[in-house]
């Protein structure tokens, strides 16, 4: 039997788009999602971005080159997400330095804004200095980068 790949999310214009059902291990003893959990949608949604860019993370990785740590993040909660709730989170490229990118992350319950983030993530040596990214990955980036504001998809 042959198993279907995992979701990766598709590009809608310049947005990243990945959807998220919320099950019961997402909770809290409330029934919301946990805060804590907001972070691990935002970082499967990034990784699948780059994926999707053709940003081949593990490789460099492998090849002793580097790899991304996030070096700023800022959340704002909104609105709760409960179980069985889709969610997708929308993700747009808005800053590209030579050694950074920045990324502006949004959960939705359809229109419902629940989540949102900025993250900065840099690009690090395997001795975890700063050091410039690969220029096919920059160039991916500025493929998606979003220069018209932080509006949602």
């Amino acid at each position: 039997m042959l198993a279907p790949d995992p979701p990766g999310g598709r590009f809608d214009g310049l947005v990243h788009l990945f959807p998220v059902r919320v099950y019961f291990e997402d909770t809290d003893l409330s029934g919301v999602v946990y805060h804590a959990n907001y972070l691990r949608w935002f970082e499967r949604a990034r990784s699948d971005m780059l994926r999707v860019l053709g940003i081949e993370q593990r490789a460099a990785h492998d090849a002793g080159e580097g790899a991304y740590a996030v070096t700023e993040l800022a959340l704002r909660y909104l609105r709760p997400a409960k179980l069985d709730d889709a969610v997708f989170v929308a993700s747009r490229v808005i800053e590209v330095t030579p050694a950074t990118c920045r990324i502006v992350q949004q959960a939705y319950r359809g229109e419902t804004l629940l989540c949102s983030a900025e993250v900065r993530v840099a690009f690090v040596a395997p001795n975890g200095r700063p050091r410039r990214q690969p220029a096919a990955w920059v160039a991916a980036f500025q493929t998606v980068l979003n220069q018209e504001g932080l509006s949602p998809a």
